[in-house]
């Protein structure tokens, strides 16, 4: 399964706010760490905001910190949220795709559908905090 470059960043993003949960980060502060526009790191931490993993403040003080503590928030459940967009594994595991023409006969669906659940399983195991960057992380 590939990972949307939204869910990558977003992911990055926890990561950096998990290193120092007790402070805001702006979005121009985290943009520039990791080489994004402003826009897009915006719009990443505004749907991490509205699936109520982080909360932001405006002005100063403020910026994006976690809504939940790291160490309850499943990678799945990131992920699912961040991949929000419903695109599946293959076309045909997308919901609203076109009618397969072998559907019916086809063994790779229902193999490819297991796969991903495995996926999404192994990412349940480990929360924000098992992944968090660590202090020495950070300065390098």
């Amino acid at each position: 399964m590939r990972l949307t470059a939204f869910t990558d960043y977003g992911l990055r993003a926890l990561m950096r706010i998990a290193s120092d949960p007790s402070r805001g980060f702006s979005t121009a502060e985290l943009a520039d760490e990791f080489g994004l526009s402003r826009h897009h790191l915006a719009k990443i931490v505004q749907r991490l905001a509205q699936g109520g993993i982080l909360s932001t403040r405006r002005g100063g003080g403020g910026g994006a910190m976690l809504a939940v503590p790291a160490g309850t928030l499943r990678l799945g459940a990131v992920v699912r949220l961040l991949e929000e967009s419903g695109s599946g594994l293959v076309d045909c595991l997308t919901p609203g795709a076109l009618a397969c023409t072998v559907d019916g006969r086809c063994g790779l669906k229902s193999r490819l559908r297991r796969a991903e659940a495995a996926f999404m399983a192994e990412l349940d195991r480990s929360t924000l905090a098992d992944i968090a960057l660590h202090p020495l992380e950070v300065e390098q």
